[in-house]
């Protein structure tokens, strides 16, 4: 995206790419069918440690209407709504048609790409800038990072970027896995592939993260949008050095009510495992049962007080265990990452070595799952290229 803006002003532009044809985050997203972008952005749900005031101009800067209508009229991929999701997808529902469009787009733009490349520093050099690959040393007038960040390395994301605009000056707040499964040792086996709607809150220093959304059982532990959207909450936890322990995360299974439980498991004489498996998987049923130590064959007359108290808390605020997360193998995006005051808010540029500009996932910002990364990703992407094609250093 960087490239196809910059390609507007009278520079040439020179893609380079470590993998042999790129976009492969794309091609991965979605399921293999790429969801482009959310049915509506929300700033609010966006983590950073920098200003949250810089983050909403960056992602307001490219409004998500004249998003759509550049993929649909401009890369020519036409969108669809998936209306359960509130995400838009090609028509296709392939995400190789993403990717394959946008670096079309940008050929027809005189964009050249060189794939295959690696970069080994970036410094400065007698026309601006001397950026040396495993090709040869490219001299360039400005320079965009866009090399995203530390999630899914086969993907080409190793922390290049992140490390040349440390070397560079630039302040980068601690990086850590985000939008990834969470492990726990003692997942019960007989619930892997299990899946349903939840509600999750997870709860550290002090401050509450909600999330609701599909919630899966693995065999390591936990997944689906529900878990992947608290996961950094927990990742966080686990690298804090401040002694404030692990995050605690807190399932609710159903839209259920603890008063509606409290008045099913007294109404009229039934067993307490139909009376939860009318709303509940009946495996989960059974778990939660033993959870809160009420025998299989229980019925609700004859349910004592703590045992209904301790099944109606482990439905409604189920202490979920995890010991860990899948880390950046399986982590969606990276938090953390450059300081969002390091770059110019309308331009991207760095606000330390004029003529390099920053963009993407380096940046100290993510969203929620359901295309919000890659409302990001296009926003910066075309703000720094547009500037970069008419800004001189």
């Amino acid at each position: 995206m960087a490239a196809i803006f910059a390609a507007e002003g009278p520079a040439p532009v020179v893609v380079l790419e470590r993998t042999a044809d790129g976009g492969r985050k794309i091609l991965i997203s979605g399921g293999g069918r790429c969801n482009i972008l959310p049915s509506a952005v929300a700033p609010e749900r966006f983590v950073t440690d920098s200003p949250a005031h810089l983050l909403r101009g960056m992602l307001r800067s490219w409004p998500l209407a004249e998003q759509r209508r550049f993929f649909e009229d401009a890369v020519g991929i036409p969108l669809a709504l998936e209306p359960e999701t509130g995400k838009l997808f090609p028509q296709s529902n392939r995400a190789r048609d993403v990717r394959d469009g946008l670096v079309a787009l940008a050929r027809r733009r005189n964009v050249r790409f060189q794939f295959g490349v690696t970069v080994a520093a970036l410094g400065h050099g007698t026309r601006g800038w001397r950026v040396d690959t495993s090709a040869g040393a490219i001299h360039a007038s400005r320079v965009i990072l866009a090399t995203g960040g530390l999630s899914v390395p086969p993907t080409g994301s190793d922390g290049t970027g992140l490390r040349i605009a440390a070397g560079l000056g630039h302040d980068l707040h601690d990086t850590y896995p985000a939008l990834t499964p969470l492990t726990a040792s003692s997942a019960p086996a007989f619930l892997s592939g299990l899946s349903l709607p939840v509600r999750l809150r997870a709860k550290w220093k002090g401050r509450t993260t909600e999330s609701h959304g599909g919630f899966l059982f693995t065999h390591l532990g936990y997944s689906g949008p529900a878990v992947l959207d608290i996961s950094h909450v927990c990742a966080r936890s686990l690298m804090d050095g401040c002694g404030q322990g692990r995050a605690s995360v807190r399932v609710c299974w159903t839209d259920t009510p603890a008063a509606e439980w409290e008045s099913r498991l007294r109404g009229r004489d039934g067993s307490v495992l139909g009376a939860l498996s009318r709303t509940l998987p009946e495996r989960l049923s059974e778990f939660l049962m033993a959870q809160a130590g009420v025998p299989r064959d229980r019925r609700t007359s004859s349910l004592t007080r703590p045992e209904r108290l301790a099944l109606i808390e482990r439905l409604t605020a189920y202490d979920l265990p995890w010991t860990g997360h899948e880390g950046y193998k399986k982590a969606e995006v990276t938090g953390g990452g450059i300081a969002l005051d390091e770059v110019d808010p309308r331009t991207l540029q760095s606000r330390r070595h004029p003529g390099l500009y920053l963009c993407g996932e380096m940046l100290d910002a993510f969203g929620p799952i359901g295309g919000h990364n890659f409302a990001w990703a296009w926003a910066t992407g075309r703000a720094a290229g547009r500037a970069a094609a008419t800004q001189f250093g």
